[in-house]
């Protein structure tokens, strides 16, 4: 049974928790996307933890953590990750990482940074992990595959053969030192030495498991609005965040997945650029900001404050949509205790027409949130664990909220903690 974790919107979803919960009824998780970019909290009782690699299954003894293909693998960045956990006393984690990942090189970080620095106020807001560059060179057949690392003659020949073509845009576009080839392909050797004793033919192994009747979790990163297809392009990133990609990224077949989780934020947030329709400022912003997630809504890898905004009725229905939903996780619900009334964006107005389609880019920019008020609750919801136990404004706004994206909400999370979850 194959079922994965996805995001409706720009990320910040709280999947990391729905991700570890489910994790617990799992054999196999697979991160199948997207590299040390993002990060998913996770708060058990080992700890809080910020995952930013490592599939947010590696808490638990009975499961194998995957780096599937699909990943931009930053090696030095899993060791250390895989470090960390060991140093706050979780047992090490049973990982695998695929044959066919592609290695996110040095490089990748200094060329993201200097674009950046290059398009200045026009920038897509990056983190500045690589993924950008690691992705164009990966589609640009320039990457390393992680099973290049095992062959020397090939492997020192190509980093001179790269070397010469990144040398050329340090040199005459973002002046700045140039590679060294001999330097790079020390390099790749010691990264062949850390991940060595983890490689596997991973799609292998999960064809395998599917035959033993094993259980498997795909976990994706970010949300459907930042997919370099179906989301709010440019501003997105550059590799797919759709269920449907869980396929080719972990190296399964897509009749696999039968189960779809889909992740919506009780309310709205976003980190980086890029149209955000239901968007609020102020303090307004700052009041939901300050209490929203744990912690506040900040950025779990740049630390970056999020950008908050109502629920986004429109988009999040599409981001349901265009990932195949089969059921929703509605999070952080308990954080909007403290409004007297909840406005949901239920259409966009564009030149003077009201849409209830998520509209591509040039219109976006262009659209004005059209607004139905909800009656608040007024207190407090952390605690509880039944849904009729849940009030009838909070059970009614779970309601309104499932009619306009057409998908069921089977799991509500009231709290920041691993059983802070009710189930519908």
């Amino acid at each position: 049974m194959v079922r994965a974790i996805v995001g409706a919107n720009w990320g910040d979803e709280g999947k990391g928790k729905i991700t570890d919960m489910l994790a617990k009824e799992s054999d196999i998780i697979v991160r199948f996307q997207g590299g040390s970019n993002a990060g998913h909290t996770i708060i058990n009782n080992y700890g809080k933890f910020a995952l930013h690699l490592l599939p947010s299954g590696v808490f638990y003894d009975h499961t194998t953590s995957i780096i599937g293909n699909g990943v931009a693998l930053n090696i030095p960045y899993l060791f250390q990750e895989i470090q960390s956990l060991i140093d706050q006393g979780v047992p090490k984690p049973r990982i695998l990482v695929s044959d066919r990942a592609q290695i996110l090189m040095p490089y990748h970080m200094l060329f993201d940074a200097y674009e950046e620095e290059r398009l200045a106020g026009k920038s897509f807001g990056s983190t500045k992990s690589g993924i950008a560059p690691f992705y164009s060179d990966k589609y640009a057949k320039i990457g390393f595959q992680v099973s290049e690392l095992f062959d020397d003659d090939t492997l020192k020949e190509k980093a001179k053969r790269v070397c010469e073509l990144k040398n050329v845009l340090l040199e005459h576009l973002y002046h700045k030192p140039l590679l060294d080839p001999d330097e790079l392909y020390q390099t790749l050797l010691s990264y062949r030495e850390m991940v060595a004793p983890y490689v596997c033919d991973v799609s292998r192994y999960l064809h395998d498991a599917i035959q033993e009747g094993k259980t498997i979790l795909l976990e994706g990163q970010l949300g459907s609005l930042k997919d370099p297809d179906h989301g709010i392009y440019p501003m997105v990133t550059s590799s797919s965040t759709l269920a449907a990609y869980g396929a080719i990224g972990a190296g399964i077949p897509p009749y696999e997945i039968k189960d779809i989780i889909t992740v919506v934020k009780a309310y709205s947030s976003a980190v980086g650029a890029g149209a955000f329709v239901s968007e609020i400022f102020g303090d307004e912003a700052e009041e939901l900001r300050k209490r929203g997630g744990d912690g506040g809504e900040y950025g779990a890898t740049t630390g970056r404050p999020r950008r908050m905004g109502w629920f986004d009725a429109v988009a999040t229905r599409y981001g349901c949509r265009i990932q195949g939903a089969t059921e929703v996780a509605l999070t952080v619900l308990d954080v909007l205790g403290y409004l007297d009334e909840l406005p949901v964006c239920v259409g966009y107005e564009i030149d003077g027409e009201v849409t209830e389609d998520f509209p591509t880019t040039v219109k976006l920019e262009k659209a004005k949130p059209v607004y139905t008020k909800l009656p608040g609750w007024k207190c407090s919801i952390r605690g509880i664990r039944k849904y009729e136990e849940l009030p009838k404004e909070c059970r009614d706004y779970v309601k309104f909220i499932e009619k306009q994206i057409g998908v069921p909400i089977t799991m509500v999370s009231n709290g920041p903690g691993r059983e802070d979850i009710i189930y519908r």
